[in-house]
């Protein structure tokens, strides 16, 4: 977080342009609650809700056999990872259908394919992601709503897999010879948010893995 408030604030003085309109809110997308606030605070802060979500926020303990996967993390899995970008869809498809004019991007990973380090629990989750995002395509594709999502494989930088070193088996199978950055990542969801006719795809992004 420290890392992209301070890229974030680099970018405002090196601008020319209007200042850009941020605001950043802390929200455990796990309860709707929070949810809803977060949505109230930002049509306070910019007087309408977002043209464009990433569904980004998640979750996943690397619990590779089911009969370690209590139905608790199951069910907290889920929660975060689909039920969450279910409720976040209500929160801003009115303003878009009223605008006619959209863009989502779920966040969902080479595991909703059946591969991946983790179990079934996250398979599910980012499984139901894609298709409800298959689903959601079709049905806003009238209000010029696109929807997408971006299905990484292994990420180096982040705090679920810091470099190749914390998982040296998995980096040498990956066909590129080393892990995805963040920054690769968000040159795809910004690829998915600036190309209207791009809509219902699920992007791998995984260095040639299947």
């Amino acid at each position: 977080m420290r890392a992209v408030l301070d890229s974030i604030k680099q970018q405002r003085n090196q601008s020319t342009g209007p200042p850009p309109r941020i605001s950043i809110h802390q929200v455990d997308v796990g309860v709707p609650e929070q949810i809803s606030r977060m949505f109230h605070e930002i049509d306070q802060a910019h007087k309408q809700l977002p043209d464009i979500l990433v569904s980004n926020a998640g979750y996943g303990r690397r619990i590779p056999q089911i009969w370690d996967i209590s139905l608790e993390e199951f069910d907290y899995t889920l929660n975060v990872n689909l039920r969450a970008s279910f409720i976040l869809v209500k929160g801003v498809v009115e303003r878009m259908k009223e605008q006619r004019w959209g863009r989502i991007v779920f966040m969902s990973s080479i595991a909703g394919y059946g591969g991946g380090i983790n179990g079934c629990h996250y398979a599910a989750s980012k499984g139901g992601m894609t298709g409800m995002m298959k689903n959601l395509s079709t049905r806003l594709a009238e209000y010029n709503i696109s929807v997408n999502d971006v299905a990484p494989a292994m990420i180096g930088e982040t705090g679920m897999i810091p470099n190749a070193q914390a998982i040296p088996e998995v980096a040498a199978g990956i066909p590129l010879g080393r892990l995805g950055t963040p920054e690769e990542v968000a040159n795809v969801v910004e690829m998915c948010v600036q190309t209207g006719y791009l809509t219902g795809q699920s992007v791998l992004l995984a260095g040639g893995l299947k």
